[in-house]
């Protein structure tokens, strides 16, 4: 079932002050190194470095509440912020959060949140282990993650992709997309589209698929944020290179098209625009690693090109993606 709103009634913020509220957030994600002035984090691995991250989601601008579930925010904004870890083929550890919200905010809004935010760091065996808490005119979350990255090879940064290079993907793209569509829509969803709308409000990947790409000789990554091609020509401009993508490989599937017709949509501008499905997206010599698949091919620029990103060798038809400032 297709679920969204915010909690309306019940204490507030307001009503029970900021020692209650921390204790809310703490007991949905309860951790033992919470609740000093810092946390002190143990590594697992002796020969490991730190990697830190920060995202942000506001009212309004990265979610609305008459679209998705406090709890499905709370998810979400551990997601994008892990994934980015994973995108350097690092292993989240542990994450941070700081909160504004109105003094009138049910506290149950607050629970929720911390609920989805509970369920999401508990897949990685991660923990929250401190943040902050203050008022503020609208609902704003910015979490820190942290990761840590083991063994002596390279982070996979978006300068190291190669020619010669295979382009490979780990999870679905455009999904998000076309979830977001459908709630704006204003439309009676489909029960068959609830796998959109769970890509749009609660995304995931997969546990440690950054670290296996980088165990597997990927040299580079990032995670589809901000779009497709957005995310995909940045990583190519970084790096000096083309990347082509093969259509076949990355073309909307049966639930991406039948949503496009139900919406009267293109399906392939959610695939090459739409951002917040936090698909993996890197380089290597090798096959596909495990979770994988294959979706194109990294070659030099020609001459007087520029570095870029095409499809079956030509330029997308789409091009945009999302623009904080726009």
């Amino acid at each position: 079932m297709i679920q969204t709103g915010f909690p309306t009634g019940g204490p507030t913020l307001g009503d029970v002050g900021e020692r209650a509220v921390i204790r809310s957030i703490v007991e949905a994600t309860p951790s033992a190194i919470n609740g000093d002035d810092a946390a002190v984090l143990y590594w697992s691995s002796p020969n490991s470095r730190v990697v830190a991250t920060t995202d942000m989601l506001v009212e309004g601008r990265h979610f609305r509440p008459d679209v998705t579930t406090p709890r499905r925010v709370g998810r979400k904004a551990i997601v994008q912020n892990f994934a980015d870890v994973e995108a350097m083929g690092a292993r989240p550890v542990a994450a941070l959060l700081s909160l504004s919200a109105p003094k009138n905010l049910p506290v149950a809004v607050v629970e929720e949140l911390a609920h989805g935010i509970g369920e999401e760091v508990e897949k990685y065996a991660a923990e929250l282990v401190g943040g902050d808490v203050t008022s503020g005119d609208s609902l704003v979350m910015s979490v820190t993650a942290i990761g840590s990255l083991g063994g002596n090879r390279p982070a996979l940064t978006l300068t190291g992709a190669r020619s010669g290079q295979n382009l490979v993907a780990h999870g679905r793209i455009g999904y998000s997309a076309a979830g977001l569509a459908l709630l704006e829509s204003g439309r009676k969803i489909p029960e068959e589209f609830a796998p959109l709308v769970d890509a749009y409000q609660a995304p995931e990947i997969t546990p440690g698929s950054g670290v296996i790409a980088r165990s597997a000789g990927a040299t580079s990554m990032t995670d589809n944020s901000d779009g497709m091609l957005h995310d995909l020509t940045l990583l190519a401009v970084r790096s000096g290179v083309q990347l082509d993508m093969d259509s076949a490989a990355v073309a909307p599937d049966d639930v991406l098209r039948q949503a496009g017709d139900f919406l009267g949509h293109d399906p392939w501008q959610w695939v090459c625009e739409g951002g917040e499905d936090h698909t993996l997206l890197g380089t290597l010599n090798a096959d596909a690693p495990v979770g994988f698949r294959t979706i194109g091919t990294v070659s030099r620029p020609g001459p007087g090109d520029q570095p870029g990103v095409t499809i079956d060798g030509r330029a997308p038809h789409y091009g945009g993606g999302w623009e904080s400032f726009a």
